[in-house]
């Protein structure tokens, strides 16, 4: 990215962005009161919802909505075509967003393809599910205390225990777990409200039947790694990689490629990687830095669906040449509709000759925050390196304000040129002092295993 370019992307908001936020924000407050007892303040701001979209496909069915919850007359269908339109308005924020980004990078993108419904069936664990998030949203956050979170736990173990819901499984587990760990929410002083909008939301549509489904194709080629965005969290942790596919005949494309696992919290930081150990030929590409041939993956919009046997590694490849000669003409993937949200930006970038003043990098005059809190403890990238470094692939994000989350740098440290990449450690902490502390803890994952296994002998 140059500077002309960073300029063009971080001068300014889009026109009517600031606009849906605030209404957006408006109808947060509202969950949070609870729609079963609206004030004036919170009506208005469910009107505010409904002229916002009124011009729309959706603008009679969320009227009707929002008059019926005025009302006192909260159905399921109408919370539902609520959620649809929180979900609507931030799909338009993220578009106006995407298309400055895409435009700034001169980058083309995939046309999303509609594949029709989901798979159809399951359809009594849905109502369930839904039923709940109606609870909630009567109720409002600051409505929920433990009974209400408890009533869940049913429908969130059989949810979780059909694969076709897995994805609707893990949000409604993730965000019971934060509202059990928040109760009594009245006591809270300050609410995440945009966190769990987004969340209520997303569950309320995915539990609703007749989900838009995603086009699957098959591909094969050559990967070329970009660079790993390791997601952590106390249960789970996530490794997801960006790369450039190459194809016989066809155009380069942007893909990702996600791999998991459970946890406890006490796995931090290197230990990670062994949870991730059923997948040797992805790990050992990241760590030796190769190319990796891929047969008949299937490729969902513009996420593969990971197989270990059905990869091996390649010659090695330097991410950086890699992102210099192909990253900007590469075909961006579509983004799925229930992904249209600012916080699920993440674009892949390279940018060079920049110089690093507290937590921004500056480039011909233009300026651009680096998301240094999203380093990972499991890789070599620090911001002391960051701070050091003059090129970086890293991930464009928009949280009220444009940042880059790097992935990669090279930089030069005691006069010395560096390169340091989130996945080196996949395979191992190459870092003397980080192998010696690990080897004074102890192999967390080890002893777990050992002790899992001892329960299951009994």
């Amino acid at each position: 990215m140059l500077g002309m370019q960073l300029g063009e992307l971080v001068g300014g908001t889009p026109p009517g962005v600031d606009e849906a936020l605030d209404i957006v924000a408006g109808f947060d407050e509202a969950l949070a009161h609870g729609f079963g007892r609206l004030g004036e303040e919170q009506g208005a701001s469910l009107t505010a919802l409904a002229g916002a979209l009124a011009g729309s496909p959706l603008g009679g069915p969320v009227a009707e909505a929002v008059e019926k919850v005025a009302a006192g007359s909260v159905a399921e269908t109408h919370l539902v075509t609520l959620a649809g339109a929180r979900t609507a308005l931030f799909g338009a924020v993220h578009d106006a967003l995407a298309g400055r980004l895409d435009a700034a990078l001169g980058r083309s993108r995939n046309a999303w393809e509609d594949a029709g419904p989901g798979a159809a069936g399951a359809d009594n664990l849905l109502s369930g599910a839904r039923s709940w998030l109606a609870e909630v949203a009567i109720a409002g956050w600051r409505g929920v205390d433990h009974d209400l979170v408890s009533a869940s736990d049913q429908t969130v173990e059989a949810v979780l225990a059909e694969p076709r819901l897995r994805g609707l499984g893990v949000l409604l587990d993730g965000l019971a777990a934060e509202l059990r760990a928040s109760c009594p929410v009245a006591t809270m002083e300050r609410l995440p409200a945009r966190r769990w909008g987004d969340l209520w939301a997303r569950g309320m549509l995915l539990s609703h039947p007749g989900t838009p489904g995603q086009a699957a194709e098959t591909v094969s080629g050559r990967l070329l790694v970009l660079g790993v965005d390791v997601h952590e969290h106390a249960t789970a942790v996530q490794v997801q990689v960006h790369a450039l596919l190459e194809s016989a005949g066809g155009q380069t494309r942007m893909v990702r490629a996600s791999v998991g696992a459970a946890k406890v919290d006490t796995i931090v930081g290197p230990a990670v990687w062994r949870l991730l150990g059923d997948h040797p030929v992805l790990l050992g590409a990241l760590a030796e830095r190769r190319t990796l041939d891929v047969q008949d993956l299937s490729l969902i919009g513009g996420d593969l669906v990971w197989d270990d046997g059905r990869a091996k590694a390649g010659d090695s490849a330097d991410p950086f040449a890699a992102a210099r000669v192909q990253l900007g003409e590469a075909l961006a993937p579509a983004t799925p509709p229930l992904d249209r949200h600012p916080v699920r930006i993440a674009e892949p970038v390279l940018l060079e000759g920049y110089a690093v003043s507290g937590t921004a990098l500056e480039l011909d005059g233009q300026t651009l925050e680096i998301d240094l809190e999203r380093l990972p403890a499991s890789g070599p990238l620090t911001p002391k390196i960051v701070a050091a470094s003059s090129a970086c692939i890293g991930l464009v994000r928009w949280d009220g304000r444009w940042t880059v989350q790097p992935l990669a740098v090279q930089a030069t440290v005691k006069k010395k040129p560096v390169e340091a990449h989130n996945g080196d450690w996949s395979l191992g902490p190459t870092d003397p002092k980080v192998v010696k502390a690990e080897a004074r803890a102890g192999d967390a994952v080890a002893v777990l295993r050992e002790r899992a296994g001892r329960l299951l002998r009994r």
